[in-house]
């Protein structure tokens, strides 16, 4: 059974809350610029001053509007700053955050507010307000904040006003009930295999989290002067986290939610931070690449994404010779620099979490000159639980588990993990709390393996392993990340669970299908449904198979696959809002398409 620990070199004192990290930034330099709101095309500086100074406006409007210590507030909204300051002043008012992702239904937020208790609910938009108050659980009872009102306050105007007759002591006095043993916030799961529970994480967790990552040497490009610009959903705990992480650096932090004009934000905003999730990586390759394709420069493109693999493979190991360094050198300049231009000119790192990035992917950004940093970690672990670091890094791991945690691997390789990061159990779920934790130690449903060095590496999902008829057990996740790594491929899922052989589902790029249907002459006006059975799409995907098959044994490989007429989205019910796919819905959605694999 091997076994990675990383003893922590810290202590979290018991007085201590998630609260701090804001207010010690007041107490220690309050001039110090903490965040960056947008405004038109400028980033305007925030002070931690001016943001302490609004945090306990709007918690003594919090408390003025009768939430009391230990209370529940749900907070449905897009990434922004208002997100940050609603969570501290939640915070501040000894209440408990519940995030929920602003694409959310109604019958999901309804269910998070029925289990939770929550008796108020911080909405963005009226869009927001409609399908919150389509909830069964939102009536009367509960309280209804609006972060945006075309005619009226909103909850920035509506609370300071409201709570301007609460004595700032009171804001102080609610913040010291808070313990570092105290709850945080309840982050729902986002439901991939059954109905959402809500994982419990102490403001300890979290400290342990900006503590852990704040003694690796991720560090040294953490700091005065650095810039983070944050893109993902505020309600998932990898951005919540790293948002946490870079106050504690002293890191300028700027939110956007408009993510089809990401690279043009990049380029005034200039982040030396990126976070992102693989697939967005996988999109900025992809459109590079096709990019130049389609300009004609794509042997040139090509030649220069090989090289950078070569590249940095090789310096992994230790081993660039002169050939190698001087192609390098003329790629720099024809290619890497380009690149680097169009994400802002400045970012020294990336930071991917949610699932697998790949090795390819991961040494191409490096060899660019962007390394992307790996790391892995559950809702359950308050993010990063493990994470490559500058000068401990082996692409195509996860990294080695961050100071205060341990990583274990069981007899049949499930990973287990404890530590300071790992949560304190699910609410009001004694039953799924005593199946997740046993002996202190969390089993994740993960399969991977540690080596001689103690990285982590993911091979899989134990839930996820398909068991042909033949008795041949599957892993899907890493043939599916080959896939995907097509320019012209959205999605893919591996079927065949019971089934004579593996077979596979593809959905088809709609940014990218209409420059694929230009390059090889099929009407602008065909939609993906009407070329599923097309020889020369069927061909091309047959690349991105072929290529995930030579990764694998031949009983492994995919004999079939068949091309869905639409994308897998949110919307439709596939993807949750980290862009996961939901493998029961899929299966359930497509079921005559997964048949037809095994009767056509």
């Amino acid at each position: 059974m091997a076994e990675c620990r990383v003893p922590a070199k810290f202590e979290i004192p018991e007085e201590r809350n998630a609260s701090d990290v804001l207010f010690d930034l007041v107490e220690k330099n309050g001039s110090k610029t903490v965040f960056r709101k947008q405004q038109g095309t400028q980033w305007l500086p925030v002070t931690a001053a001016e943001a302490g100074a609004q945090v306990v406006a709007l918690a003594k409007g919090l408390i003025a509007s009768g939430i009391e210590p230990g209370d529940r507030v749900a907070l449905v909204s897009s990434t922004r700053l208002e997100w940050t300051l609603l969570d501290f002043a939640i915070w501040s008012a000894g209440a408990v955050t519940i995030p929920i992702y602003d694409s959310s239904s109604g019958p999901q937020i309804d269910w998070i507010m029925r289990d939770s208790g929550a008796k108020t609910i911080i909405v963005e938009t009226d869009g927001h307000r409609t399908v919150a108050e389509s909830a069964d659980a939102v009536d009367d009872s509960v309280t209804v904040f609006q972060i945006d009102v075309a005619d009226g306050q909103g909850i920035v105007d509506l609370l300071t006003e409201r709570g301007k007759d609460v004595a700032d002591d009171e804001v102080t006095a609610r913040r010291r009930t808070l313990k570092a043993s105290s709850p945080a916030t309840l982050i729902y799961t986002s439901g991939t295999t059954g109905r959402p529970k809500g994982c419990m994480l102490t403001h300890s967790n979290l400290l342990g989290e900006i503590e852990g990552v704040m003694q690796t040497s991720l560090n040294t490009l953490l700091g005065d002067g650095k810039r983070l610009l944050l893109f993902l959903p505020l309600a998932h705990v990898l951005a919540r986290a790293i948002n946490l992480v870079a106050m504690e650096a002293g890191v300028e932090i700027g939110y956007t939610s408009d993510i089809p004009n990401l690279i043009p934000t990049f380029a005034v905003f200039k982040p030396s931070l990126i976070l992102s999730v693989p697939r967005v990586f996988e999109k900025v390759y992809n459109s590079a690449r096709q990019g130049a394709h389609d300009g004609g420069k794509g042997k040139i493109f090509d030649l220069a994404a090989d090289t950078a693999v070569e590249y940095s493979t090789a310096k992994q190991n230790g081993d660039v010779n002169l050939l190698l360094r001087a192609k390098h050198a003329l790629f720099d300049k024809l290619v890497y620099a380009k690149l680097r231009t169009a994400l802002g000119g400045q970012c020294e790192l990336a930071i991917s979490g949610g699932a697998p990035l790949g090795s390819r992917l991961g040494h191409f950004f490096s060899g660019v000159g962007i390394p992307v940093y790996e790391g892995y970690g559950l809702t359950e672990t308050t993010a990063a639980i493990a994470v490559n670091t500058p000068g401990v890094v082996k692409v195509g791991t996860v990294g080695r588990p961050i100071p205060g945690n341990t990583v274990r691997i069981a007899d049949d390789g499930e990973i287990l993990l404890s530590g300071e990061v790992v949560f304190a159990g699910y609410w009001k779920n004694e039953k799924a709390t005593a199946e997740a934790i046993t002996d202190g130690w969390f089993h994740t449903g993960d399969l991977g393996a540690l080596d001689a060095d103690g990285f982590l590496r993911i091979t899989g999902r134990k839930k996820e392993i398909i068991v042909t008829a033949g008795g041949k057990n599957v892993s899907p996740a890493p043939m599916e990340d080959i896939i995907r790594a097509s320019a012209l491929v959205s999605q893919a899922v591996v079927v065949g669970d019971q089934k004579p052989f593996i077979g596979g589902l593809v959905t088809i790029d709609p940014e990218a299908f209409p420059a694929w249907k230009e390059r090889n002459g099929k009407s602008a006006d065909a939609t993906v449904a009407d070329l599923v059975d097309d020889p020369d799409l069927r061909a091309e995907v047959q690349k991105a198979v072929d290529a995930a098959n030579e990764t694998v044994s031949h009983a492994e490989t995919i004999k079939k696959f068949r091309v869905l007429p639409s994308d897998f989205t949110e919307d439709s019910g596939e993807l949750t809002p980290t862009m996961k796919v939901k493998r029961n819905v899929v299966a359930e959605k497509w079921a005559d398409e997964i048949a037809a694999i095994y009767t056509k």
